[in-house]
């Protein structure tokens, strides 16, 4: 028997999941339901994925196996009760939203909530998200698998304790918004000098999938791998240094350190 899976908010990252696990064949179209506040929301998703969608919070409690909460973290305390007497007490609860504690759902639905913490990223769209995961202890083996594989297909992840989400969201669910920030200014950076800016992104674009691969399967130290590409005075090294000048890498480890902070204390207010 197929299992349904309800998604209830459809907003940048629940439509990154749904088209990726649709586009890899995990499930189909028909056995996803999706709610949102605003109709033409809903349009566009079916328009885009083909799946059920409907106004209604409580009905897709009420209908799926897996529920993914994908609203944003400020209304959990307005859908949670509103959808707490629709759930199936077989059903698992997979939250996504920064902050939304394990202790939090367990205290809002009740101790007998089966329940399993996420983080993606939009990358799920294309097939290469990282996504952590942990669990409570009422979700079974199989169905923690189940969810586990359903994010292998859309990427990668990576099964850790519950603090870790907190620790290492921004680098893996935030961070590709500062990687597109990169991508965007070394292409300016070209256009400056007279590269049309299709191909400028192009080029920016791919020489930053190409140098992530190279980490993950070289097994090479990031630095290593920068020595490598710069030659003793040459252009490389020239751009090294400026970067290195203007504070590069403090403004990227404090954005970090900014932003997993927040990440901690949104987490601290729902325990």
């Amino acid at each position: 028997m197929n299992k349904k899976i309800g998604f209830i908010g459809c907003g940048n990252m629940a439509r990154a999941i749904i088209g990726g696990i649709i586009s890899s064949n995990f499930i189909s179209p028909e056995d996803i339901t999706a709610s949102a506040l605003s109709d033409k929301t809903l349009q566009s998703v079916k328009e885009s994925f083909g799946i059920n969608v409907i106004r209604d919070n409580k009905a897709v409690a009420m209908s799926s196996d897996i529920i993914v909460l994908a609203v944003k973290p400020q209304f959990f305390n307005d859908v949670i009760p509103e959808i707490k007497s629709s759930i199936n007490k077989n059903a698992v609860i997979v939250t996504i939203a920064a902050g939304i504690t394990i202790k939090y759902l367990e205290d809002n639905l009740g101790k007998d909530a089966k329940i399993i913490r996420i983080m993606p990223n939009t990358a799920a769209l294309v097939g290469e998200s990282l996504t952590m995961l942990c669990k409570n202890s009422l979700v079974s083996e199989s169905e923690f698998n189940y969810i586990v594989d359903m994010f292998n297909k859309v990427g990668k992840t990576e099964i850790v304790d519950e603090p870790m989400i907190d620790k290492a969201l921004a680098i893996g669910g935030s961070s590709p918004a500062m990687v597109y920030m990169f991508i965007e200014a070394m292409a300016d950076g070209a256009v400056l000098h007279g590269v049309p800016r299709e191909k400028a992104y192009k080029i920016a674009a791919q020489a930053v999938l190409g140098s992530a691969k190279m980490v993950l399967e070289s097994g090479i130290h990031p630095g290593a791998l920068k020595d490598m590409v710069c030659s003793p005075a040459g252009t490389t090294i020239e751009a090294v240094y400026s970067l290195e000048r203007n504070g590069f890498r403090g403004a990227v480890i404090e954005a970090i350190d900014l932003c997993t902070e927040k990440a901690i204390n949104m987490s601290n207010s729902k325990k």
